[in-house]
């Protein structure tokens, strides 16, 4: 599994494709490569209620106020779907 905290949807979809079908572009490492690991953002529900309250409060709140995080969630979800 792998957990991004991307700034954006179409950052966070790039990463989930890359990371589960391959470079999209054939240009990097990891071309033709489909590692299929499921991605998921911090941000997302099911993420975002294993970690501590506490911590999350701390360490991700601010962000979680300015990111688009439905729109982020959304983009990863159709990905780890597809």
């Amino acid at each position: 599994m792998v957990l991004l905290g991307t700034p954006n949807a179409e950052s966070s979809e790039l990463y989930a494709v890359t990371l589960k079908d391959g470079d999209p572009s054939w240009a990097g490492a990891l071309a033709g490569i489909q590692l299929e690991l499921p991605v998921y953002h911090v941000t997302e529900e099911e993420i975002k209620n294993q970690i501590n309250p506490e911590l999350y409060a701390d360490e991700l709140e601010v962000a979680e106020m300015v990111l688009e995080v439905d729109e982020i969630s959304e983009s990863v979800k159709k990905v780890r779907e597809s």
